[in-house]
């Protein structure tokens, strides 16, 4: 596993130069190309009644994304990166699925974001679609919020650096494994990992008292597992036990941690049937105002 070439996938509103900045961290960890990425809904171009395919709104939509991306290039220049710009048309999570397999990156950066009557940080239906396709491919859904969107209750411009405290979300499943395994790519990247575990009371209700001790034990030997692994990996790392309803116990703790973000490994069925987010991933991912990265 390594993480030398990114794809950023951007609408150009929520995920922004601030955000694409804000990955260059990731330098720290051996990332030496960018593909910066801008799909054209054919909906915008295509086959409207009595004026068949559009031709110049498509060539005035790539020249404007082509100006926005030409504008990013000297801040990108700077860190010593190279970049590649590519425009297409098309159903936008498909295309850059396709771009990304073709292009060979190690990393896919999404993140069209909106917000509920509630407040909530949602992820939008192309988001989604993106992650359920991604199924070799580990996806980092950005949540990066300008001045302007900032939270009352946070007070401060969320997400700068994103790497530097992640909080890890596992299950002790082989997507839980190669979920760590990537995060020693992240390496200097990284200053410190808090490994989480939540235990699920309903299986101690059997047994009670007996149940609950020896998933405490189990628990905490995983955990002691994990963070062992990252620090021969030179990463520093702390263990950490909830217990509760599961999305919820982890947003509290990446509260109560500091985090700067959220890493979980997905599971799901083989590519050749519909691929689709566990339960704990999907909530974490479309209600933290934390970027999760996620680890199929």
């Amino acid at each position: 596993m390594k993480l030398k070439k990114i794809l950023f996938a951007t609408e150009f509103n929520a995920l922004n130069l601030e955000a694409l900045l804000s990955l260059l961290d990731l330098k720290l960890a051996g990332m030496e190309e960018i593909i910066l990425t801008h799909i054209i809904p054919r909906d915008q171009v295509a086959f409207v009644p009595y004026g068949g395919y559009l031709k110049g709104e498509e060539k005035r939509l790539r020249e404007e994304a082509k100006i926005r991306f030409e504008d990013w290039l000297d801040d990108v220049a700077r860190a010593g990166l190279q970049v590649k710009i590519v425009i297409e048309v098309g159903e936008p999570a498909p295309q850059i699925m396709k771009i990304a397999e073709a292009e060979k990156v190690d990393l896919i950066v999404s993140g069209k974001i909106k917000r509920t009557g509630l407040e909530k940080v949602y992820s939008s239906s192309q988001t989604l679609e993106l992650l359920r396709r991604s199924a070799t491919i580990p996806v980092y859904v950005s949540k990066h919020t300008p001045c302007r969107d900032m939270d009352e209750e946070c007070g401060r411009r969320l997400n700068e650096h994103p790497f530097v405290r992640p909080l890890f979300a596992t299950d002790w499943s082989p997507p839980s494994d190669r979920a760590l395994e990537f995060i020693k790519v992240l390496g200097k990247a990284v200053q410190k990992v808090d490994v989480i575990h939540v235990i699920d009371l309903k299986e101690a209700e059997e047994d009670e008292n007996s149940a609950w001790e020896r998933l405490k034990a189990e628990s905490h030997d995983h955990l002691d597992r994990y963070c062992l692994s990252l620090r021969e990996a030179g990463i520093a790392s702390e263990p950490h036990l909830g217990a509760g309803p599961m999305a919820a116990e982890v947003l509290r703790l990446c509260a109560e941690l500091n985090s700067t973000m959220t890493i979980l490994g997905t599971t799901g069925k083989n590519r050749l049937r519909s691929f689709f987010l566990g339960s704990l991933s999907r909530e974490i991912m479309k209600t933290s105002h934390l970027p999760t990265l996620l680890v199929p």
